[in-house]
Formats: C-alpha cells, sequence, structure tokens
C-alpha cells in the first residue's frame, strides 16, 4: 500500500518513514504542504498523513485543495494542537482521522490499518495484458520497467484489463469501484485513469487506456 506522510520536522519525518517501511508500506515522504500535493498531483495513494503546521501549505489548505478535486483518499491529520476548534477545522475540511502529538508509532500504524482495510480480496495472484502484468500480491504493474499502485488504481486497472473486449462507462466504473462512497464523480474517475496513463508510460509498454473524461475507457493493446 502506497502512504504519503507530510512532516516539516525532520527527524519525525525520517523515523516515521522508516519505521512505514519496515512495515512494507510503499512511502514517500514531503517536507511542507506544497510538497505534498505536488505529490499527489503525480501519484495516488492509499493514506495521506499531514501535519497541521507546516510552512507554505498547512494541513488543513492541503485537506481543503485535495477534496476539493475530488480525491477521497484517507487523510490522517497529524497536530500538536488538542483544542477542540482545531479537531472541528479538520473533520469539518474532511480528514478522516486525527492523531495528536506526540503519539506513539503503534497507534499511527492502527490508524493507517483501520483507513486501508480492504472490503474486497483481489481474484487471482496474476493478470496478464500485452506485455503488462499485474500482481496483486504486492499491488505492482510491471512491463519493461514496474510501478507499485494505489489499491484504487490496482482496482481500476485489474478491470479494465479483465474486461478486455469492452469499453467500461464512467458510471459502471463508479458503481464497481466507488460503490460507497457518494461524494466520488466523474472528476474522481479521470483523475485515476489519468494517475495509469502516466504509469503506463513509465513502465515502458505500448499498452494504453482509451478514452475521455466523463465517456467510456478501454485497455488498448495496439
Amino acid at each position: 500500500m502506497k502512504i504519503l506522510f507530510a512532516e516539516d520536522t525532520k527527524d519525525l519525518r525520517k523515523v516515521v518513514g522508516t519505521v512505514l517501511r519496515h512495515e512494507n508500506y510503499d512511502v514517500d515522504l514531503a517536507f511542507d504542504g506544497q510538497d505534498a500535493l505536488d505529490h499527489i498531483n503525480r501519484d495516488s495513494y492509499d493514506c495521506i498523513i499531514l501535519d497541521i503546521m507546516m510552512p507554505r501549505k498547512d494541513g488543513i489548505e492541503v485537506l481543503r485543495e485535495i477534496r476539493s478535486r475530488h480525491i477521497l483518499t484517507p487523510v490522517i491529520l497529524l497536530t500538536a494542537k488538542t483544542e477542540i476548534d482545531d479537531r472541528v477545522a479538520g473533520l469539518d475540511a474532511g480528514a478522516d482521522d486525527y492523531l495528536p502529538k506526540p503519539f506513539a508509532i503503534k497507534e499511527l500504524l492502527a490508524r493507517i490499518r483501520s483507513q486501508t482495510r480492504r472490503a474486497d480480496q483481489f481474484s487471482g495472484r496474476q493478470i496478464s495484458f500485452g506485455n503488462i502484468v499485474l500482481n496483486a500480491e504486492d499491488l505492482s504493474m510491471t512491463a519493461e520497467n514496474s510501478v507499485r499502485l494505489s489499491i484504487k488504481e490496482f482496482e481500476l486497472i485489474q478491470m479494465l484489463a479483465v474486461n478486455r473486449d469492452k469499453a467500461l462507462t464512467t458510471a459502471y466504473i463508479l458503481d464497481h469501484i466507488w460503490k460507497n462512497e457518494g461524494e466520488a464523480g466523474e472528476d474522481t474517475v479521470w483523475l485515476y485513469i489519468s494517475y495509469l496513463k502516466a504509469k503506463l508510460r513509465a513502465i515502458g509498454t505500448d499498452v494504453f487506456i482509451s478514452g475521455e473524461w466523463g465517456g467510456a475507457f478501454r485497455l488498448e493493446n495496439p
């Protein structure tokens, strides 16, 4: 699973990053709010952990921006502040959980597990399409190169690969991948399609996703 951890305190960022990698998470580290947004613009995550007090953009600003863009990734806020008003502001902005500093690493890991539990098991361990291989065990997609995918990315590319003989409408994708997330919409689907298009290019394959915003999508092998 892929996690973004944004924290401006260097030592804490390093320690938490090391622990998360030891727990077999694929981790990106951001040193301020703008850096976190830059990561989110390039990639998708299964969980985003944001310190509230960060330079350039604080955690709540980042949270409001990603929610305005229909990014529904679970977000955990970290802050030294413990006042009720700060907690309410974070939750109103769209946070899924809230953990005050100082915190125990075990508690952070438990909060992450709670937010990233998979409702469904992927079918089969490997699926091939053209020269790409999807591996459900480590959520990887491989051709000449290999990348790790978030759960939603893997669910979407797997769905396209399994239904290779037909184009899947945006409505169908929403109903099957974001069926319990009422705030998901056409922008959400297009965002993840865009992530996958970039990753297909990154692994050196000719396989591509056809289709435009709001329409139907199909995995194509030239």
